[in-house]
């Protein structure tokens, strides 16, 4: 546990950054996932409206340095 008050802040900031990550990975796999299982099943024009929210969702996480290459 840190003493120093802004070593104390820095744990703040990187469990509410690390929550946000979080949350955008998850976005991002819940998307992909969409992709994948329209495709399954066979819906095609479902898939083709699904893969551009995935490719929106992982480029944004890849631009936010969340997702690497």
């Amino acid at each position: 546990m840190p003493n120093i008050k802004s070593a104390k802040k820095r744990v703040l900031v990187e469990n509410k950054k690390k929550e946000e990550n979080k949350i955008i990975k998850t976005q991002v796999k819940t998307a992909i996932k969409n992709v994948v299982a329209l495709v399954k099943a066979g819906d095609v024009e479902g898939a083709e409206k699904a893969l551009p929210v995935a490719f929106s969702a992982i480029d944004s996480a890849y631009l936010k340095g969340i997702l690497k290459k």
